[in-house]
């Protein structure tokens, strides 16, 4: 794939942050573009971000993506109306902080739901479909936290080693089978979106002073250069990406300091966060 132009490119979670913006890049590349979100507000925010940029197409749907029967008919939907489709970016996600011995059965459930089953739901149902086309692409949103772990994030890490893990073996089987879908894993480390102020927390733990500090000091990368990164890797058919200088800087030093990193970010993060 050498230019989204004319191409089909879906996109989950694209009601704010590296989903939004990564939905306007592609219009204004003259993408047909597919978005979905939970949030049915800043989902029309974007359609309208979108047209503006000159999609060719746009189509929005209310979408929860740990809903299985809800992607299965998405993905069909979305193949009726266009034809084809030749990029999915499965991008929802959520966060949940707090000590895992805090932690409710129900709240790792919900997140597991999303940031894991959300990727493999979106991923299985659109395969086909990406091989059909003959020059697909996934694209598999991850974390930094799907390289190296820290504390009061045991479940968040979980799910984006899974992410990780999956995605690569993806890539492989993609390349013995010989089709020619390119599989892309992306790993942002802080991006200024609002994943943290909207996510959950454990009890006892301040939501307010988490999202403070992951605004103030965590938070670097705009959504916009995010996707531009993303849409780059696309084209270059990309294995990995790293996104910001906090995930290169994070990911040398954990590769560096092999499993003694866990002691290093453990002292750190007990006098930064609140």
């Amino acid at each position: 794939m050498k230019s989204l132009d004319d191409k089909v490119v879906v996109i989950t979670g694209a009601g704010s942050g590296i989903g939004r913006a990564l939905a306007v890049n592609a219009a204004g590349r003259g993408a047909h573009v597919a978005i979905s979100d939970v949030n049915e507000a800043g989902l029309a925010e974007t359609v309208e971000l979108v047209k503006g940029a000159g999609a060719r197409a746009v189509r929005s749907d209310t979408l929860d993506v740990a809903k299985r029967d809800e992607i299965v008919g998405y993905a069909e939907a979305v193949a009726d109306q266009f034809g084809r489709v030749n990029v999915v970016v499965n991008n929802a996600g959520v966060s949940m902080t707090g000590n895992f011995a805090n932690m409710s059965y129900e709240q790792m459930e919900w997140i597991v739901d999303i940031n894991f089953w959300g990727v493999v739901n979106g991923t299985k149902e659109f395969l086909p479909h990406l091989v059909a086309s003959g020059d697909g692409h996934v694209v598999n949103i991850s974390s930094l936290f799907g390289l190296i772990s820290m504390p009061g994030q045991t479940l968040y890490n979980s799910t984006k080693y899974a992410v990780r893990g999956f995605t690569e073996a993806l890539r492989e089987e993609m390349l013995i089978g010989k089709h020619k879908v390119g599989v892309t894993a992306v790993h942002p480390g802080g991006i200024k979106t609002g994943i943290v102020r909207n996510g959950r927390v454990t009890d006892g733990d301040d939501l307010e002073a988490l999202a403070k500090l992951f605004d103030k000091k965590l938070a670097r990368t705009s959504p916009d250069d995010a996707a531009a990164a993303i849409v780059k890797a696309v084209l270059r058919n990309q294995p990995r990406l790293l996104i910001g200088a906090d995930a290169h800087a994070l990911h040398h030093i954990g590769k560096l300091l092999g499993a003694r990193y866990q002691d290093v970010f453990a002292f750190g993060a007990k006098r930064v966060l609140p």
